[in-house]
């Protein structure tokens, strides 16, 4: 009983009791489950055999659009210049370096520090975390997750021989080091793969022996480490989704306490870097109100009162401000808005603002800062949904640009071929959705064509208008591709998160109705020939918009979707629960909080009435969404629905949130949802 209401889950077998041990070891979870789950896989592969064809055309298209042997343009770092390159048909990247001044007259010589197909080879799921140097450039402590768990195990390579040395298990995967080389911090998980306490590992010693340096005793926060630009502290970042706090780590003091910057409180978020004695703080801590779009300032080392600091950029409601970035000579901050992102950039000496926007109407700019502090590069990477990543550095010195590298497309594109819209859907409320739409310019306004809508809207986190070579195997067969950018998102500055926040949740949903139904009415889609897809929060959405008016929609996939909202929120023992009880709100302690999560979770809606075909995906080790809220999900739908389908369900039984790891297996994962979205468009779902 939760606040008087009986909760039946007649699903419940499907979470195995040694939950945790599976998400880590995949081979132990109980033969029952296990057996579902493959008999589950059988039926789906059965029902999508006679589109094992068309998967296979999807897939050769899909990687003749990737450059095999790609490289990334290389990042300096003192004597030594880093970058990651594949070799033609590998999976996995190398991660080398070469002298960043050759010797006069000769060619500099590439080192593979890390072979990726390599240390693949014997693992069936495999993916890097962080791959940091010394600050000697002697040793690379690096990271890898083997089995999806998202659990990483760190480990330190001699440079000089190839050998690695140290093991540290059970790691989010991040590292930074002391400045003398000797030792470094990592983020230990506990037994719910939450990441709660910094330990100091010193080179050469066991694991057992490592020093805890901070632990986070409130479940419902994250903990992560990084470093200010200058390299000159650590710190400690520990957040949930809605207030944070900071503390310093003098890198060159191996015994020291961390301090925190401020003291929590509650609804403030901020975080830093470090310029010449000060701290330069993003904050939406903004004196008698929150700035909810964020502000930047300066305030001095020491200083604890925030109501001191010193605004260096002030709020702009309605364009979130992002990040900030601080150079020696440079303040870099992005931003957000209605109009599309902005890199801002201004002159430490001069005042002088310089701001970069993408290069298309509708389109993408990202900046990376580099390694080094005392830079006046600035790497700008340009994307728009039809135009392939040019990535440049610009000296903003002199405003000279060197294109390092333009996106290929092996098997060729004509950006000219396609339209790229951004259109306003009506929502229930008086709202306004923006939409991005990509077609082929042939494919006709005039309501025949199919469409795959995408939704995600949670999190504060904002949809792209980015090239993605796959989406083009749909756009080329006539759909229209869309983005709903729903409430929940940041698309519309700080406000549009909190309108499909806890109790406003349900108008992620109205506002995704809403866009499939403008499509129709403007043309731009035929009625029920619209496939909605969504992949975590994002499956929820799609869960929900099933129960409420899944008639719409030609089919819905829903990919390690987070369908058992409800019960998941209600056990605390679950990784992410209570980190998430400040998006979602907490409904064991609040009821009202409870009663609206149980009006719209996915699972607890499930009603005998009709549903689309829809694809549901899992996988077995993902800590994020875990693999039996899927499965209850299909098992409840089947039982309930009273016509429609098929309800396909796929488990990745050796992988986990993000599905495959190789760049093409994960080729096959897209080609499975592409070829089903094909199908039920095209009338064909009797024959899955």
């Amino acid at each position: 009983m939760v606040h008087g209401v009986a909760l039946v889950d007649e699903y419940g077998w499907l979470r195995a009791r040694n939950w945790q041990q599976v998400i880590e070891e995949p081979a132990s979870v109980p033969a029952e489950i296990a057996r579902y789950l493959r008999a589950e896989n059988r039926y789906a592969a059965a029902a999508l055999a006679p589109l094992d064809a068309l998967r296979k055309a999807l897939i050769a298209e899909m990687r003749g659009r990737i450059r095999e042997d790609e490289a990334e343009p290389p990042m300096k770092d003192g004597d030594w210049l880093y970058y990651e390159r594949f070799r033609k048909r590998q999976q996995y990247p190398l991660f080398c370096r070469k002298p960043a001044r050759p010797l006069k007259g000769g060619k500099a010589k590439e080192q593979v520090l890390l072979d990726g197909p390599a240390e693949a080879r014997d693992h069936d799921f495999f993916e890097f975390g962080a791959t940091q140097p010394s600050p000697d450039h002697t040793r690379l402590a690096w990271a890898s997750d083997t089995n999806g768990s998202e659990s990483y195990t760190i480990h330190v390579r001699d440079l000089a021989t190839g050998k690695d040395h140290d093991r540290i298990r059970r790691t989010s995967g991040e590292v930074i080091w002391g400045r003398d080389g000797r030792f470094f911090y990592y983020v230990e998980l506990d037994s719910s793969q939450r990441p709660y306490r910094v330990m100091r590992h010193r080179l050469g010693e066991a694991q057992k022996r490592d020093t805890e340096i901070y632990r986070e005793e409130n479940s419902g926060w994250f903990v992560g480490l990084d470093i200010t630009q200058d390299d000159r502290f650590g710190f400690i970042s520990v957040h949930d989704h809605e207030t944070s706090e900071i503390l310093l780590l003098d890198l060159d003091d191996a015994r020291e306490v961390p301090a925190p910057v401020f003291p929590r409180v509650p609804g403030i978020e901020y975080e830093i870097d470090h310029h010449e004695g000060r701290l330069i703080i993003r904050t939406n801590h903004g004196g008698e109100r929150k700035a909810e779009d964020f502000r930047i300032v300066a305030l001095p080392l020491g200083e604890t009162d925030l109501a001191k600091a010193r605004t260096l950029v002030a709020e702009t409601p309605g364009r979130m401000l992002l990040s900030v970035n601080v150079l020696k000579d440079w303040l870099i901050w992005s931003s957000l808005g209605e109009e599309g992102p902005r890199i801002h950039v201004r002159e430490w000496a001069t005042g002088n603002e310089q701001v970069f926007a993408p290069r298309a109407a509708i389109g993408d700019i990202a900046a990376t800062i580099g390694l080094e502090f005392e830079s006046d590069i600035l790497r700008l990477s340009f994307s728009s949904p039809v135009d392939p990543e040019v990535t440049l550095d610009r000296d903003l010195r002199t405003g000279e640009e060197k294109i390092l590298k333009i996106q290929e497309v092996p098997s060729g594109h004509d950006p000219s071929r396609y339209v790229v819209e951004r259109v306003f859907a009506p929502a229930h409320d008086g709202e306004s959705v923006p939409v991005t739409l990509l077609r082929l310019a042939t494919t006709p306004k005039d309501g025949t064509a199919p469409c795959l809508l995408y939704g995600y809207g949670a999190y504060g986190h904002a949809m792209d208008a980015d090239f993605e070579t796959d989406r083009l195997s749909l756009v080329e067969r006539g759909f229209v591709y869309a983005i709903a950018h729903v409430r929940g998102g940041l698309e519309k500055g700080f406000a549009w998160y909190r309108g499909g926040k806890r109790e406003h949740k349900i108008n992620t949903f109205h506002d995704f109705l809403a866009v499939a139904d403008f499509l129709v009415a403007q043309g731009y889609a035929a009625p029920r020939r619209i496939v909605a897809h969504g992949v975590s929060a994002g499956g929820m959405l799609m869960g929900g918009i099933a129960n409420m008016d899944g008639g719409k929609f030609a089919g819905i996939v829903a990919e390690v979707p987070f369908v058992d909202s409800l019960n998941t929120i209600l056990d605390p023992t679950l990784p992410l629960t209570p980190p998430e009880w400040v998006e979602w709100g907490n409904p064991i302690t609040d009821k009202a909080a409870f009663e609206a999560m149980r009006a719209y979770s996915p699972y607890d809606n499930i009603a005998a009435r009709h549903y689309p075909p829809m694809l549901v995906i899992g996988g077995l080790t993902d800590p994020r969404v875990t693999y039996w809220e899927p499965a209850k999900f299909v098992a409840r739908l089947r039982a309930r629905m009273t016509g429609g389908g098929p309800i396909l369900f796929h488990t990745a039984m050796k992988a986990g949130h993000g599905g495959a790891s190789g760049r093409f297996e994960q080729l096959d994962d897209i080609a499975r949802v592409y070829a089903f979205a094909l199908a039920v468009t095209q009338g064909q779902e009797a024959s899955i």
